[in-house]
């Protein structure tokens, strides 16, 4: 393993993946998905008010639809809002080892001798980011994993259960 390093006796951490640095990935990833369903709510909108798609009988729901559609898609849009500020709030958020595991923390188990990398964030989970090569996943206090997590520190070995099933986890490191 020789890309990880200790980090001040907090367990093994990448030497290039910093919360910050994580937290920045999923700020830009999240922009990102903000400007394409910005994109799409803007052209749902149109055709939702276009002439062509006002509705000729009272079977005709083309408007109708595109105007769902772009509702769907403005909430979306709010949703995302939200959530790049949230994270924008947990940067400077610190996690001593002693700590247990709550939102904001960068987080890595290892489960069957593979190792992990989480960040318990306020929402946006199942986001997925790279930082230093390594594959971070984004993951909520109300997610199966992130539930059974809460309030754990550096170094606990404990069973979980996932998908129908007890797993055996270590929790490496928590910044």
């Amino acid at each position: 393993m020789q890309n990880w390093i200790w980090n001040n006796g907090r367990g093994r951490i990448p030497p290039a993946m910093t919360k910050r640095a994580v937290i920045q990935k999923i700020i830009e990833t999240l922009q990102s998905e903000l400007e394409t369903y910005t994109r799409a709510a803007k052209a749902s909108h149109a055709e939702a008010t276009a002439e062509e798609n006002r509705a000729e009988n009272k079977y005709d729901t083309r408007g109708l639809e595109a105007s769902y559609l772009a509702a769907g898609q403005a909430n979306k849009i709010v949703e995302l809002e939200e959530s790049i500020a949230a994270f924008g709030e947990l940067q400077n958020r610190r996690f001593g080892s002693d700590e247990g595991i709550e939102v904001g923390a960068l987080i890595e188990i290892s489960q069957d001798g593979e190792h992990a990398h989480y960040f318990i964030g306020p929402s946006a989970g199942g986001t997925e980011v790279t930082c230093d090569k390594h594959e971070v996943l984004v993951i909520t206090p109300q997610s199966p994993l992130g539930s059974q997590l809460q309030g754990a520190a550096q170094g606990k070995k404990m069973k979980i259960n996932l998908a129908g099933r007890k797993q055996a986890v270590e929790i490496l490191a928590v910044s």
